[in-house]
């Protein structure tokens, strides 16, 4: 029976779970997914009987957070590491007080006088045990709320502290024995599926917070990201390199060749798009021809392309730039920050990674020096009938000849270095599955690239595949204005006359500022996300990351 003074404490509550409810199709006609996750769709009425409880108790279940006074808290790893060799079975140092706290994994009453709970801190990495009797929490209660109350309330994926001291269980096992009740920090409304484990992919990545919870693996690959990114800003500070930001949002676009996701801006009006940037790279050299001879950018790029496997509209690319640096040079820093990257981050110079859906597995030796395949040489030894002069106007239907005839599909638009792109993935790439590096491409490929002098046009650039999938890309940056432009009319041609969206427009600005002279520079670029899958072991782009687009 409740009391007079508890009743309306019941009714306000009742009634902000109505309004709650109300509220719910609004918030989620404005949510970023339609979807329903698996709190929306739980219908058990769990949340609304320990609401009540709550209110019934007068007990606030979101407390501000205030520290235990003159009590430390520790970890559980702190607790083990310092206890575990300390105590005999049963023995117990009631000096040392500690404050212990977490999410309760499992919850074991051995009679209504004492209970055990298991405490999980960093996912569910570190668990400490806490033993909470009735005799102990008596000699100090911390709530004006039973015993008996303070650890009916509690359940398995509540967050709780707990105030005791160390010792061991009969059993030996290092614990906090409480000396007060467990205090409820935030409940948990939901059961968290520990036991039944969160499998399906939609359900995971759209309850991604519990998809952490649960899976251990999926952790794993946001730290191996954080590892990545620490090794790569370390790697590039240690060599004198200068980390900056360049614009996202702008009124051109460049750099790479793809289709950029396109928006307005209230303050500039709607006849002037803005677009998100596809690549960093012309504002970067722009910052090479004023003085900064190392530069680096780690950040977001956005193409309005495909999501698969391999790809994903956000993503994320470390690029560099370096003056006075060769192709050789750049090659010898690849294979530098690849193997010093995987030794920090896998403790070894190699990694195994899965192949295919069956379980196969493959080791990745990233033992420097990485093989080479010239890509020109390897495409007119493979098709002695390729064109020689890929500018002609006969190379075109040439290449969809051969394309044809090998039962190789192309979407449109149907341009020469689309299709030599084409060729390259189904001749060359395959062969890349350990660390290659395929260098001397048509030239016509690369319109940011100088050449390399070689008759048969090829460009200064290299690509680094493993396991079949582009990893780095890289090349003498091309510091002629005017052969900038020339090339810059050539892919305007392709976008006008074929129609292909991806190639962006001429930077003549990029241009003007070539003219102040851009120092002989070599440029780098990396896909982090698929460095941090390799790493990780993951064979998807949206495991790498905290959170990922999915279809309605």
């Amino acid at each position: 029976m409740l009391s007079t003074r508890q009743r309306p404490l019941l009714r306000a509550l009742l009634a902000a779970a109505k309004t709650a409810d109300k509220l719910r199709p609004v918030a989620t006609k404005y949510s970023s997914s339609s979807a329903t996750t698996i709190a929306s769709a739980d219908k058990r009425p769990i949340k609304s009987m320990r609401e009540s409880i709550f209110a019934s108790l007068e007990l606030q279940p979101y407390p501000r957070y205030t520290p235990v006074p003159e009590i430390p808290v520790l970890s559980a790893q702190q607790i083990h590491e310092r206890w575990d060799g300390l105590f005999g079975k049963g023995e117990k140092d009631e000096e040392s007080l500690v404050v212990v706290q977490g999410r309760i994994r499992s919850k074991r009453e051995a009679s209504k006088k004492l209970v055990f709970y298991d405490i999980e801190q960093e996912g569910g990495r570190h668990i400490i045990q806490a033993v909470v009797s009735q005799k102990r929490c008596n000699e100090q209660p911390a709530s004006g709320i039973s015993f008996s109350d303070s650890n009916r309330i509690l359940l398995a994926g509540d967050l709780v502290r707990i105030a005791g001291f160390v010792g061991k269980t009969g059993l030996g096992e290092t614990s906090v024995f409480a000396t007060r009740n467990p205090e409820l920090l935030a409940p948990c409304l939901h059961t968290i599926p520990t036991r039944s484990g969160l499998i399906d992919t939609q359900k995971r990545f759209r309850n991604r917070h519990l998809d952490l919870l649960v899976n251990p693996r999926a952790r794993n690959a946001l730290e191996t990201r954080a590892h990545v990114l620490r090794y790569l800003r370390s790697f590039l500070d240690s060599r004198g390199f200068i980390e900056v930001e360049t614009p996202v949002l702008s009124a051109s676009v460049g750099g790479a060749a793809a289709r950029p996701f396109t928006t307005h801006s209230v303050a500039l009006g709607e006849e002037t798009p803005l677009f998100l940037r596809i690549a960093p790279e012309l504002y970067l050299k722009q910052l090479v021809v004023g003085g900064i001879d190392r530069v680096y950018e780690l950040g977001k790029q956005f193409r309005n392309e495909g999501i698969d496997a391999d790809h994903n509209p956000e993503f994320t690319t470390c690029e560099f730039y370096q003056a006075y640096a060769t192709l050789e040079d750049l090659m010898q820093t690849t294979e530098q920050i690849i193997r010093g990257m995987c030794e920090k981050v896998a403790g070894s110079t190699a990694v195994q990674v899965q192949t295919d859906n069956n379980g196969g597995m493959l080791e990745i030796d990233f033992t420097a020096p990485f093989r080479r395949i010239h890509v020109t040489d390897t495409l007119y030894e493979q098709i002695p009938e390729l064109p020689h002069d890929l500018d002609s106007a006969d190379a075109l239907p040439a290449i969809l000849n051969i394309l044809s005839q090998r039962g190789i599909a192309v979407p449109r638009p149907h341009t020469v270095p689309r299709l030599l792109d084409r060729l390259i993935s189904h001749i060359i790439e395959p062969q890349c599955q350990q660390p290659t590096f395929l260098i001397g491409h048509p030239a016509i490929m690369s319109p940011l690239s100088k050449e390399t002098g070689d008759p048969r046009h090829t460009a200064a650039r290299f690509e680094l595949f493993v396991n079949g999938k582009e990893l780095v890309n890289a090349y003498e940056e091309l510091n002629d204005p005017n052969e900038q432009r020339r090339k810059f009319a050539a892919q305007a041609r392709e976008r006008n006359d074929q129609g292909d969206e991806e190639v962006p427009a001429p930077d003549a600005v990029f241009c003007d500022a070539l003219e102040f002279g851009l120092p002989p520079t070599g440029g780098w670029g990396m896909g982090v996300d698929r460095v941090v899958a390799l790493l990780a072991g993951v064979r998807h782009l949206r495991e790498t990351v905290s959170f990922t687009l999915l279809k309605n």
